[in-house]
């Protein structure tokens, strides 16, 4: 089973950028499909993002595309969501999760990271 561990959040400001990782160890990093999901207090975790363990399909939120950018290092067990012009509507947890396929649905992923805050500031 691959343990999953999130890192990169914090606080940014509206329109200028963050980047989170998720390192993976354990497994076989490079078999998996990853994701990216988000949740708010009282809300139901929301899909970001996904990537095939290829790294040439990749899925978006309508919420997002355009701005973030997922991607993945293979040799580095890594993947990597490029937050780029986030808004104060982006401020949750998020979490980075492994999965057969790259999915949207959350119940598609095996594994999940323990989640990393990111706040942004209008």
């Amino acid at each position: 089973q691959v343990q999953l561990v999130e890192s990169g959040g914090g606080l940014v400001q509206a329109g200028g950028s963050l980047r989170l990782s998720c390192a993976a160890s354990g497994g076989t990093f490079s078999n998996y499909a990853m994701g990216w999901f988000r949740q708010e207090p009282g809300k139901e975790r929301e899909f970001v993002a996904s990537i095939s363990w290829t790294g040439i399909t990749t899925i978006y939120a309508d919420s997002v595309a355009g701005r973030f950018t997922i991607s993945r290092d293979n040799n580095k067990k890594t993947m990597y969501l490029q937050m780029n012009s986030p808004k104060p509507e982006d401020t949750a947890v998020y979490y980075c999760a492994a999965g057969q396929v790259p999915r949207r649905e959350s119940q598609t992923y095996h594994s999940w990271g323990q989640g990393t805050q990111v706040t942004v500031a209008s």
